[in-house]
């Protein structure tokens, strides 16, 4: 379907079997990482296989519904842009050290105050978009495709550091095997088979792996049905000061990545983030964490896993989001459906995401390309902010020592990335700011990402 020349690619509706079909692209990408923390949450909190079931049903079915939130938007609701919204990794400590130190209870409590305060503060945080010139969106486009290497890594060798087959040659040779079909099949076809390259590769390598017997499909079989996450189903959510301003906390470090990712996709479907557009995207973590506290579930943000995808695939259309997002509620509510989506082997995730993880970086190279570095100290801004941001992912125990907010802090490159990017920026740039969206230069760079 060529695109109509009076809609932008971000608000086209596609016909339904491509939006289905590219839909579940982004849902088997960010799956893995999506049930990741409630995953971990449970195992760390000692909770039953059926509470984690209960958790896990219920972080899809919010998660699809902050997507729809995200993508469609109301009111000062939704960037209306191409976002996944999904469980943060960024909360998954804090949230440990509350459910230990005061119970399961105040990790709800805590999430519905973190999400409340973030809708509060979406206005305000909003106005810091004036510190994001392209040198630091740059930047931070490339440190978020570089610091996803490590998950990629993680899939690609099985999963499990520490199990016993991990980065076995049957892994990797999968993973070797899935990149070399989703490439064969983005070179060889164009249009809609193009487009649906990493779908064909998890595929293929999923069918791959089944005929050598490195997976089972037998958690199908035992998965129900039907089954609905009720609210409140672990007792009514409390409320504490000290819970409360932690999960405060992990919620800013949440904006700042919500800013990165918000940022990467504005570039890369030609419409540049606006102030506006921010705050709204700001709203929206904030709603869909509260609806998480809610729902037995946790904060959420815009998941950085599917921007690679939006490049590689060239599918900008926000409603092809909001599909993943309808496809994500299902899978809440039949089991059966997200049981036969897990069943996708880690290596060839790791695979898939070795390309679109990679496509990301380019998407911050392209952009710093687009940077004028000679008579400037751009080079020197974005050579100490790129790696001050991947200092934590190349060596996590280099703030091993650190605890409490700081740890926090300091375990999240993009942050520490977007932290230093803007401070050196004024510092040895004299406080250039970025061009509004309406100048000349934004127009450029929209149409360059065209």
């Amino acid at each position: 379907m060529k695109p109509s020349p009076t809609v932008h690619p971000v608000d086209q509706v596609l016909p339904l079997q491509q939006m289905a079909s590219y839909g579940l692209q982004h849902v088997l990408v960010l799956y893995a990482g999506a049930v990741a923390v409630p995953l971990i949450l449970g195992g760390a909190l000692g909770l039953t296989p059926e509470q984690v079931v209960i958790l896990i049903n219920a972080n899809l079915l919010t998660s699809g519904v902050a997507t729809l939130i995200q993508t469609l938007g109301f009111w000062k609701f939704g960037a209306r842009l191409p976002l996944v919204q999904a469980c943060s990794f960024i909360a998954l400590a804090p949230m440990i050290m509350i459910g230990k130190e005061y119970g399961l209870a105040h990790v709800f409590g805590a999430v519905i105050a973190g999400g409340a305060i973030t809708v509060l503060l979406a206005p305000v945080t909003s106005r810091l978009l004036r510190f994001f010139p392209p040198v630091v969106i740059g930047s931070l486009i490339t440190i978020i495709g570089i610091s996803l290497m490590p998950a990629a890594a993680i899939w690609l060798g099985g999963g499990n550091p520490d199990a016993a087959d991990f980065g076995s040659a049957p892994n990797l040779l999968l993973g070797l095997a899935t990149i070399a079909i989703t490439l064969f099949i983005y070179a060889r076809f164009r249009g809609f088979l193009g487009n649906l390259a990493v779908l064909l590769g998890l595929v293929a390598g999923t069918a791959i792996a089944a005929a050598c017997g490195l997976t089972d499909f037998a958690q199908v079989g035992q998965a129900a049905w039907f089954e609905l996450s009720p609210p409140f189903a672990f007792g009514m959510p409390q409320f504490g000061l000290a819970p409360a301003l932690i999960m405060a906390l992990a919620m800013l470090v949440i904006m700042a990545e919500t800013t990165g990712n918000c940022l990467a996709i504005g570039q890369i479907v030609g419409r540049p983030t606006s102030q506006q557009t921010l705050g709204n995207a700001f709203r929206t973590d904030g709603l869909s964490t509260m609806i998480g506290g809610v729902f037995n579930s946790f904060p959420y943000n815009a998941f950085t896993q599917n921007t690679g995808l939006i490049s590689l695939s060239g599918v900008k259309s926000r409603y092809v989001v909001a599909s993943a997002g309808a496809i994500m509620i299902l899978m809440g509510l039949f089991p059966k459906l997200g049981a036969l989506i897990a069943s996708v082997p880690r290596p060839v995730l790791g695979g898939c995401a070795i390309v679109m993880f990679g496509m990301t970086t380019v998407a911050g190279i392209q952009e710093l390309s687009r940077v004028r570095f000679e008579g400037t100290r751009n080079a020197l801004v974005v050579a100490v902010s790129v790696s001050v941001g991947v200092l934590p992912m190349s060596f996590p125990a280099l703030f091993a020592h650190a605890s409490g907010p700081l740890k926090l802090v300091l375990e999240s490159g993009i942050f520490l990335g977007a932290i230093t990017a803007v401070l050196l920026n004024l510092i040895l740039n004299r406080g250039a700011q970025a061009p509004e969206p309406e100048t000349e230069a934004s127009a450029s760079t929209a149409a360059a990402a065209q």
